[in-house]
Parts: C-alpha cells; sequence; structure tokens
C-alpha cells in the first residue's frame, strides 16, 4: 500500500498535476488572440461553467492519508500542524480532505476550483463579502506504480493524457456519494451545432452563461469567466473564455478602422 511518507514527493507531485487544456480556437502564439481553427469534437458535448479561481487538489490515500495541493506544489498533508497558506487551499479544502472516502487502491486525486475570497483578481464577481468557495471538475486515479518513474517520464505521460479521468456519468456518482459540489452543467449540445467561427463563439458563450451560477453572496458582480467543453468520455476537452473572445474581435475591429 502506497505510504505518502515513503514515495517521492516530487513525483507524486508531477503525477497528479491537472494538465494543460487548450483553447477552443486555437491561440495565435504571435499576439495571444484566438485564430479560426476551433477544436473538433463529436457526438454529445457537456457544457461546464469555468470557474476564475485558483486550480487545487486533494490527493488521497488508501491508508486515509491526503495532500492538499496547488497547481503546482503540494501545499499540506494529513497531521501537519504547519501549512502553506498560499491562496487559502488548505482552509478552504481541509475539511472536505478529512471526510473524502478513500480509494482501494492507488491514488484518488480531487480537481477542485477554489474562488471568491482574494484568490484572484475576479473574486468579486463571486462574493461581495470576500467569501470562499469551492467546486470540483474533474477526479483521477493514478496508480501507485508511477511513483517509481523518473520526474521526466512522468511529466510525458501526464501531458500526454496518460491520467485516468472519470467519464461524466462517474464522477456525478462521486460528487454525490462524497456531496461535493461539481461547477455548474449548463447542459449539452451536438458537436455539429457548436459554432465554429471566433465571433459566432462569442455569442454562444453570452447565450450559454450570461451571468456565473456560482455566486457565493448577494454582492457578486456576476461575470463569469467562460464555459469548458467537454466530450461525454472527456477524450476532449476545451476552454472558451470571454476575455479571448472579446480581446481577438475588439483587435479585429480596430484593425478595420486603420
Amino acid at each position: 500500500m502506497i505510504d505518502p511518507r515513503t514515495i517521492d514527493l516530487d513525483a507524486l507531485n508531477s503525477a497528479t498535476k491537472y494538465p494543460s487544456i487548450s483553447t477552443y480556437h486555437e491561440l495565435d502564439k504571435k499576439n495571444g488572440g484566438l485564430l479560426e481553427t476551433a477544436t473538433e469534437f463529436a457526438g454529445e458535448v457537456i457544457l461546464t461553467e469555468k470557474v476564475d479561481g485558483t486550480n487545487s487538489r486533494l490527493i488521497i490515500f488508501p491508508t486515509g492519508d491526503y495532500l492538499i495541493g496547488s497547481r503546482e506544489e503540494l501545499l499540506h498533508a494529513r497531521g501537519d500542524l504547519i501549512a502553506n497558506p498560499a491562496l487559502g487551499i488548505v482552509d478552504a479544502l481541509r475539511d472536505l480532505a478529512d471526510r473524502i472516502t478513500p480509494p482501494d487502491e492507488g491514488v484518488r486525486v480531487y480537481y477542485l476550483e477554489v474562488y471568491g475570497g482574494k484568490v484572484t483578481g475576479a473574486s468579486k464577481q463571486y462574493t461581495g463579502q470576500r467569501t470562499v468557495g469551492y467546486r470540483m471538475f474533474d477526479v483521477a486515479d493514478v496508480p501507485g506504480s508511477l511513483m517509481g518513474w523518473d520526474r521526466a517520464r512522468i511529466s510525458a505521460w501526464r501531458e500526454e493524457g496518460g491520467q485516468s479521468f472519470l467519464p461524466e456519468d462517474a464522477l456525478h456518482v462521486v460528487a454525490d456519494k462524497e456531496q461535493i459540489p461539481l461547477t455548474p452543467r449548463l447542459g449539452a449540445i451536438n458537436a455539429a451545432d457548436l459554432p465554429s467561427g471566433i465571433a459566432p463563439m462569442r455569442d454562444f458563450l453570452a447565450e450559454r452563461l450570461p451571468s456565473t451560477r456560482v455566486a457565493l453572496d448577494d454582492g457578486a458582480g456576476g461575470r463569469p469567466e467562460g464555459i469548458v467543453l467537454r466530450s461525454v468520455d472527456r477524450s476532449v476537452i476545451a476552454k472558451a473564455r470571454f476575455t479571448d473572445y472579446e480581446r481577438t474581435l475588439k483587435r479585429r475591429d480596430s484593425g478595420r478602422k486603420k
């Protein structure tokens, strides 16, 4: 059985990091704008709200031990007297980590967005009273055998899709069992009906998510960050952010006026 006190924590950190997600429309490396090339989906596509907070991890072991981490580093282990206070992640998630059901084998990783408070510059869109909340957006199972790999191999495995994420139906089962709120589901759409152009996608975002669905109090500004698009089996995933589309279209309009 995996013991967090004896394994290589650098290897564990790398194996449990959340992989990068591409934008729905390709990013132009020259200026950070969007290109007209859109991500290809097939079949049903699930839409969820993208919450603007900080990417966080709960790493749970069969022993009941756990680690809490940000996207890049491990912040706290069960039983520690001192925790890294970065972004309020540990304070927000420690009670949840204490009650989560341990896996039978390997390592189970819960990925959550901690938001509100003073977490990001967009926190005021979710709270007027510095309230902090969290929403789960993914769960992955990581085999313990990876802990013997070198970090370069683990990193390549992760970025090439090696992590085993739960599909949508199983994710709902875990969320219900552990009583963890998910990022809001905005419905599903056939891939053939997704907008292919940049301007139509901006309008699609506004129609599907006119305001955030995760406001923490009445003082929230309410402006959402965007939408995450996932195939049902999670084989394809992309993000579409309001600011990317607004910036791109504004630049285009400016160019036409010159």
